[in-house]
């Protein structure tokens, strides 16, 4: 499944972003029962997971992002978003949407920087 990330940029402090993820060639039978998930790697660290989505709209998030990000999908667009409220400047990382965990597909990221 192609996935299509957009939304990074620079935001200050305590501001926010809305990450999308769109898969362009899959149509709604093949998306719909996808679980999906969104990832960043921060420089010099390990890619690691910030928030997951069920079909079913069960949902985890990271220790780290718990209350400020939130995670959804329209399946009917065939997207998923991440929104990031309060961002910080450890959010800085490059996101990367999935589906399927480590070998599945994968996104080509976008990066998200947070500095004053």
């Amino acid at each position: 499944v192609q996935l299509v990330e957009s939304g990074g940029g620079l935001v200050q402090p305590g501001g926010s972003l809305r990450l999308s993820c769109v898969a362009p060639r899959a149509i709604f039978s093949v998306f719909a029962p996808l679980p999906m998930a969104w990832y960043r790697q921060a420089p010099g660290k390990q890619r690691e997971l910030v928030a997951n989505i069920t079909s079913s709209h069960n949902i985890n998030y990271a220790d780290p992002v718990k209350g400020r990000f939130t995670i959804s999908r329209n399946n009917s667009q065939k997207k998923v978003y991440l929104q990031m409220n309060n961002l910080t400047p450890e959010d800085t990382a490059v996101y990367y949407c999935n589906t399927g965990g480590e070998f599945g597909s994968w996104g080509q990221g976008t990066q998200v920087t947070v500095s004053s």
